[in-house]
């Protein structure tokens, strides 16, 4: 024992304890089940407003997920819906913010919304539908009581953001939870049914286009655009560093900026650091630019849809997601998992004004009806799909 306390002891007092986030309410949920739904309100199925609640994971500046969840209830609160969003903070993001301070920054990073922003879900009221978002949230989801009916807005197949571990499990079995899947692109909604068998709607994910759109900006023909936001594992930022220091090797005078990265990357080859954008800025470097390279190993990013709205041509990797979203030979060039196919495809870009010329025009009509009134209305379909749900259960 005293062996034992000598090798605990070690290091004691020089850093403080290493918090390992476990997902809120999963014991309780494995232990005791799902709360008992409430009764739905008369007419919530087939058009009376709804109230909304929706469990969100702690966030930080520049959050895409987040920022398509504030886009999104903002097209609901403008139907009529009464929507609210509560923090689950089981990574200790938050810790020493204060609601009020958590609802600031909501406001700062992702914009006004008309309802409330909770921290925590001490304050719970009941609501005709809770929605859980990312894979963290469904087991507090799963145990809220005064709910009509529980829905999922799965904006990712997030099982794959994780090597073999426990949070590859848990993500994978929040799909099996009997949660109706509002998912974030018809190729999303086909894999959760297929591969868990999960009820599940889509809808298309907006453009801002009061931001994204052709700007009267001189564009121009040697500048290259890569989204490299690399604490997202799924944006594959090595890939596209490879590919860019081919670029740079074969190209020294093409000039080359890093975005979605708050913090410098170290990259063989010399670059702008643009950081985190706001959208007025992001616009404008879109309707800069001659080329954009943005990489999407899971379900499409936002970013490739908001190149094309500013007129950008764009390279992205030829998965299932993209070749189900844009098509082989639609306003993005798709090209394999390989440096130098990317490269290429740069290469070609950057070499064929009237190619550009024509991605662009193809990609402006095709963002055209993609805004987020239009996702909302396809969300709440949804919602009121994992009503009719619940009510036949």
């Amino acid at each position: 024992m005293t062996a034992l306390r000598r090798l605990g002891g070690r290091g004691r007092g020089r850093r403080p304890p290493r918090r390992v986030p476990v997902p809120a309410g999963l014991l309780d949920v494995l232990r005791d089940g799902p709360a008992p739904l409430a009764a739905p309100p008369e007419g919530a199925a087939d058009g009376g407003p709804l109230r909304v609640g929706v469990v969100v994971p702690q966030f930080r500046r520049g959050s895409g997920g987040h920022s398509t969840i504030a886009n999104l209830l903002r097209g609901l609160e403008a139907r009529g819906h009464a929507c609210s969003v509560w923090v689950v903070d089981e990574e200790g993001r938050h810790a020493g913010q204060s609601a009020e301070d958590v609802a600031d920054l909501w406001r700062a990073f992702f914009g006004p919304l008309r309802g409330p922003v909770h921290l925590g879900l001490g304050g719970w009221a009941g609501a005709d539908v809770a929605v859980a978002t990312g894979w963290q949230t469904v087991p507090a989801v799963l145990r809220l009581g005064a709910t009509a009916a529980r829905a999922y807005l799965v904006q990712d197949h997030e099982p794959d953001f994780y090597p073999a571990s426990a949070e590859r499990e848990w993500a994978a079995w929040t799909y099996r939870q009997g949660l109706h899947c509002v998912a974030a692109s018809p190729w999303l909604a086909g894999l959760v049914a297929e591969r868990y068998g999960a009820a599940s709607t889509s809808f298309d994910l907006g453009v801002d286009h009061e931001h994204y759109r052709a700007h009267p900006t001189h564009r121009r023909d040697d500048l290259v655009l890569f989204y490299a936001r690399a604490v997202t594992p799924r944006r594959a930022v090595p890939l596209g560093l490879l590919a860019l220091e081919e670029l740079h090797r074969r190209r020294p005078t093409v000039e080359i900026a890093l975005f979605g990265e708050a913090q410098p990357l170290d990259t063989p080859f010399p670059h702008r650091h643009l950081g985190v954008l706001e959208p007025h800025a992001l616009a404008h470097a879109y309707a800069s630019a001659a080329v954009g390279l943005v990489l999407s190993l899971t379900n499409p990013s936002l970013i490739p849809q908001e190149m094309l709205a500013c007129g950008l041509p764009c390279v992205d990797l030829a998965g299932g997601s993209m070749l189900a979203t844009f098509g082989a030979d639609g306003p993005v060039t798709l090209a394999p998992f390989d440096p130098l196919a990317l490269c290429g495809a740069m290469e070609t870009l950057l070499d064929d004004l009237a190619l550009r010329a024509e991605r662009s025009r193809a990609g402006i009509a095709w963002v055209a009806g993609r805004t987020w009134p239009a996702a909302a209305v396809q969300v709440e379909a949804g919602l009121r799909q994992a009503l009719a749900g619940a009510a036949l259960a």
